[in-house]
Formats: C-alpha cells, structure tokens, sequence
C-alpha cells in the first residue's frame, strides 16, 4: 500500500499537516480459528485505513498512524495466543494518545476497530473520539450477510478480508477443511455467556470460513472504506 504512514515521516514532514485527520487502527491479538492469523482484526484495521487514505488523496490529508494490536479480548482465553488488555488501559491508552497528538496541534483523530468484543466496543465508544462503529445497525447493514448474523468469527466475513491482504496468513488447506458453524454470538453474549467454548467455538471460530474469498474480502474493503470515509468528512467539516 501506498498509503502515508504516520511513523514513516521525519518530523520536518510533519510541521505543515496539522489539519490532518489522523486514522488509529484498532484491533486485538486473539484466536481466529486454526486457520486465521491472530492478528486479524488488526490486519483489517490497517487494511481498511490505507485504502481510505489513498481513496482521499487529493481530497483531504489523512495520516495512518501505527496501531494498537492489543484489546480487551477475554472469550478466546482458552486458547493460545489471547492476550487480553483492560478496558481501564484501553481507555488510558487511547486517550493518552489523542491528547499528545492534540499538544503537537492534531486535533482531528478517528478510530478504526475491527474488534468486537462489547467491551472493546463499548470502552471505544465512552472515549468520546470519533469512531467507526461496525456495530451500529446502519453501518453492519451496509455489510455481509454472515457479518450481519453475528456468527463471522473467523468466518467467511473476517477470512476474506486476510485473504485479500495477506493471504500469505491463512492456512488455506485448513481452511477448506472446516465445516460451518452457526454461532450467533451477539446473542449468545446476551444469555451470558462469555467465551468461545461455552458458546459452541470449540476451534475458535464460527460461520463458513470455507467459503471465504479474497475477492469478497476486496468488496468488503470498498464497503468499509465507503464508510470510514463518511466518517472522515464528516469529522473534516466539524
């Protein structure tokens, strides 16, 4: 991608661009089926942000600045390779972040996060900074099928969208060998149950992962990038 990257300037390239709107891409390292890597949701956080800083070129001056690859990620705790934050040092980290880059006169900073533990979410959203919330009803409906159902775990939905970027990451033969499996995990959070194994995730992952394509996964990448960049003008005229 060709997308300007926040940390690959010298600061002296940095002097003139305070009115840039600065993208944070949110995700978390945690298990994405036998097949995906655990960086996924990270993966497509930076996917979708270079794809709309490169859709706004010409247009407005977006930075993508490195990301948070840590969340609040306590379902896959069974598993190896879950590694959970706070929501407190979330929050903290988030927060801290918008603040020294608004000391340096950024004043213009968006959330990207493709991780969708509610109490990411919810911690996400109490920070008050402007966010792409895939769970907003008007945003999830613009989306797939599979990722409307609430069973997209490292399903079809997520394992197109690493295909289409770094298809290098998936285990493509495991991939083809995993069966479908219906969890809808919004709500079984809402019965109460709060990890992958006692919803039925007994590999860390639901929906169809064996369908996934990188050409879905492109299509969804417009999608989300028609979204954020809504978001972005949005936030540019405010």
């Amino acid at each position: 991608m060709s997308a300007t990257q926040f940390d690959a300037l010298a600061y002296s390239a940095l002097e003139e661009r305070g009115d840039a709107v600065l993208l944070l891409p949110l995700g978390a390292t945690e298990p994405h089926g036998p097949h995906a890597p655990l960086s996924t949701d990270t993966l497509i956080s930076i996917g979708v942000c270079e794809r709309t800083a490169m859709r706004l070129e010409g247009e407005l001056d977006v930075l993508v600045l490195p990301p948070i690859a840590y969340g609040v990620t306590r379902y896959g705790a069974a598993f190896p390779g879950a590694v959970s934050i706070s929501e407190a040092t979330l929050s903290a980290l988030v927060t801290e972040i918008r603040d020294s880059l608004a000391g340096q006169g950024f004043g213009r900073i968006v959330l990207v996060n493709n991780h969708f533990e509610p109490e990411q979410v919810r911690t996400l959203r109490e920070t008050g900074i402007p966010l792409l919330d895939l769970t907003r009803r008007a945003n999830a409906e613009r989306l797939t099928e599979e990722f409307r159902s609430g069973s997209c775990h490292a399903g079809r939905y997520e394992t197109s969208l690493v295909l289409a970027d770094r298809p290098d990451l998936v285990s493509v033969e495991r991939m083809r060998s995993l069966e479908a499996k219906l969890v809808p995990m919004p709500a079984a959070i809402a019965a109460g149950q709060t990890n992958f194994l006692a919803m039925g995730m007994d590999q860390a992952y639901c929906g169809s992962p064996a369908e996934a394509t990188p050409e879905e996964g492109e299509q969804t990448f417009d999608t989300l990038a028609e979204l954020l960049v809504e978001l972005i003008r949005e936030v540019a005229r405010s």
